[in-house]
């Protein structure tokens, strides 16, 4: 028996072993002990019987190769990890989720109290989620319009677990503030925005970042469209209008990004990463929304998915006046957002 053989033999009987030590009592749970044991005997048979792989030996074509019931064995075992990844990345995935309605209700009891009769049947309500963003808001905040075409404005600003001055900035406007317990991100916080709105009737949303990047002038043309009902989503697009000291790095993830987007769900998106844009509360409804940083390319996918009327108009972004972006750097903002357009367009 060689060495490679006997060395399986013990890992197998090990592997026994430790099934039936570490899933028993209170630690009992049936898809594991059946997953540890299984395998545990897959190994014993194997080193006993290395015969048995020759089958799929000659299916990989590896027969007559040197080491071909090693390779195979490797390429079996890697489809099964992959496998097992997929399965306990989608239990993590419910847990995330779970974590999020926690939080999220509690953000939203809190603030309960302050939702009065004079917040409902709201036409306009603007979101902006903000992470220590208490010196641009400042300024941003002043900039807001209390009526817009003909409408009320009512804005709410959800505080991301800061550590500044963002909540008094808020109420020192007069604008409600509703806060996260921790810091989850920009789309796990315009969630939390989207359960007030929805609580409050609200006709029109329209979220703006709270870097004080867009110029909340712009904001009638977003909600016109939707006005005249002539689309369901408009995002602000500065490659239709303009954009001060852009990133030239993400400038061209932008435009390389877009034309994944467009591939996979055939639209004329120019600016999947804007976070200006409205849409109509009634639609937004069906969307499934689980992305807590990178979200904007989500709503994206998911309104084409749902058969959402997707407009652009032209906007102005101007640079941060204080503070540093949140996104991180170049490569991992690049790496993350492209895993966000896959794992939403898969979903």
């Amino acid at each position: 028996m060689s060495g490679l053989r006997i060395v399986g033999l013990l890992i197998g009987v090990l592997g026994l072993l430790l099934t039936f030590r570490v899933y028993r009592g209170p630690r009992w749970k049936k898809f594991n002990f059946i997953l540890s044991g299984i395998l545990s005997v897959s190994i014993l048979t194997l080193s006993l019987r290395p015969d048995l792989l020759n089958h799929l030996t000659e299916i990989f074509a590896l027969q007559q190769k040197e080491r071909g019931r090693v390779i195979t064995l490797l390429i079996v075992s890697s489809i099964m990890l992959w496998f097992l990844l997929i399965y306990y990345k989608n239990k993590l995935d419910d847990h995330k989720y779970q974590f999020d309605q926690i939080v999220r209700y509690l953000g939203f009891e809190k603030t309960r109290p302050l939702l009065n009769a004079n917040l409902s049947d709201t036409e306009v309500m603007i979101v902006i989620p903000a992470y220590n963003e208490g010196k641009n808001l400042k300024i941003l905040l002043g900039k807001i319009p209390s009526e817009i075409l003909g409408k009320k404005v009512v804005v709410v600003v959800v505080d991301d677990g800061s550590n500044d001055e963002t909540a008094t900035v808020v109420k020192q406007h007069g604008y409600l503030t509703v806060k996260n317990v921790v810091r989850r991100g920009g789309g796990a916080a315009l969630r939390l925005g989207y359960d007030i709105a929805k609580y409050l009737g609200t006709k029109i949303i329209v979220t703006i970042d709270g870097d004080g990047q867009h110029d909340p002038q712009e904001i009638h043309r977003l909600i016109k469209p939707i006005l005249q009902d002539k689309y369901d989503l408009v995002i602000g697009s500065r490659i239709l209008g303009s954009c001060e000291k852009d990133n030239k790095f993400r400038f061209i993830g932008i435009h390389f990004f877009n034309l994944i987007i467009n591939l996979l769900i055939t639209t004329k998106i120019t600016d999947c990463s804007s976070g200006f844009k409205a849409f109509k509360m009634s639609q937004m409804k069906q969307l499934e929304l689980r992305e807590d940083q990178y979200q904007t390319t989500e709503v994206i996918i998911e309104a084409a998915k749902k058969g959402l009327r997707i407009g652009e108009v032209p906007i102005t972004i101007t640079a941060r006046k204080y503070g540093q972006s949140k996104k991180g750097k170049d490569w991992i903002y690049g790496l993350n957002f492209g895993k966000t357009i896959i794992k939403t367009w898969w979903r």
